[in-house]
């Protein structure tokens, strides 16, 4: 049976039982108890448009002593409790070890591949949370781009300077990252995650002189990884990540694959609306709220009106979310709030 088929199927019987529900949500004033949580998160890909209520998620860094293995786990199952959010992302906190002796582009050969031992403080987290979670919610793994995990090992000025000067010589480096990063994507499927929060970055306004450097030696190594997950899981979300610097379009990631998009509607020149998010990218959308916004700053009263507000205008079907993750020393009750909001709002 083909991973195509296999969706179909899940989504078939998905959206039966979300739809046998969707009496029972509009009846009762806490309609996401109503539904299971993986299946109204998967009912975003019924083609019909329908969701029995406005599934939300939001995504912190926990402190460092949370991190890995069973406090992780831990750390996230508490999190996604207290929040009611409506599906587990695991955050990654592995990052690539600098290494200084990179100092011209032609250094990028020595780049190590790192083995799938590497990753054993974040997979033991894996292997915890998708025994613990995967019952209730879909679990996503975080994963970064080759392009960020190259900046860890050097530094973003420096890369992005390599690839201008010889881009030539920084893929070899590049294609030692996505080697690494494959065998890490790989035994996630393996232990069972439903798909990938798979973030890319290198395409903001102004990163290069030239946007081909972007096209042709970034974004392939993004769609090597993506390309991957869109073949073995039934769920991930594209997030164009501006933490470092906003865009000025959209358009290069719109053959980029993924079954929901998240993004930033703030571009340099203009502001889109969600309907022509949706449209660009031809799936559905999460989003909604500023990371440093009312979220971050306001009380709960204040932040359901712009839930409210926000959810009134978007586009259909929709997951709420912030445009990138939040504040670590944000309120988790001002996070429940904007939560509690997306569902009690009427579809």
């Amino acid at each position: 049976m083909s991973p195509s088929t296999s969706r179909r199927e899940f989504l078939r019987s998905t959206l039966g039982a979300a739809a046998a529900a969707a009496g029972t949500v509009a009846a009762t004033s806490r309609p996401a108890a109503a539904v299971n949580k993986r299946d109204a998160v998967m009912a975003l890909l019924d083609t019909s448009g329908r969701q029995p209520y406005i599934p939300a998620a939001f995504f912190i860094h926990f402190d460092p002593k949370f991190h890995f293995g069973t406090a992780a786990v831990q750390k996230h199952l508490e999190y996604f409790r207290a929040t009611g959010m409506d599906f587990v992302k695991i955050q990654y906190e592995k990052t690539f070890p600098p290494i200084p002796a990179i100092k011209r582009p032609a250094d990028w050969a020595a780049m190590p591949s790192y083995p799938i031992e590497f990753y054993e403080p974040v997979l033991s987290a894996v292997r915890g949370l998708v025994k613990a979670a995967r019952p209730e919610a879909l679990v996503l793994m975080t994963l970064y781009s080759p392009f960020m995990c190259a900046a860890h090992t050097t530094s973003l000025p420096l890369l992005t300077a390599h690839l201008e000067e010889n881009p030539g010589a920084v893929r070899k480096g590049l294609e030692a990252i996505t080697g690494s990063l494959m065998r890490f994507v790989k035994e996630c499927v393996r232990l069972g995650v439903d798909g990938f929060y798979a973030s890319t970055q290198g395409g903001e306004a102004g990163r290069f002189r030239d946007p081909a450097v972007f096209t042709r030696h970034v974004k392939p190594f993004d769609l090597v990884l993506m390309n991957e997950m869109k073949r073995t899981c039934p769920f991930n979300i594209l997030h164009v990540c501006d933490y470092n610097a906003p865009y000025s379009d959209l358009s290069p990631f719109v053959d980029y694959p993924g079954h929901v998009v998240n993004c930033n509607p703030q571009l340099t020149g203009s502001k889109l609306s969600w309907a022509e998010i949706a449209r660009l990218f031809g799936r559905p959308c999460m989003g909604g709220l500023d990371r440093h916004g009312l979220i971050a700053t306001a009380g709960p009263a204040q932040i359901g009106r712009e839930v409210s507000r926000v959810l009134n205008d978007a586009s259909r079907p929709f997951i709420l979310g912030a445009d990138c993750t939040l504040p670590g020393d944000i309120k988790w009750e001002n996070i429940r709030a904007a939560v509690d909001a997306a569902h009690a709002h009427k579809v």
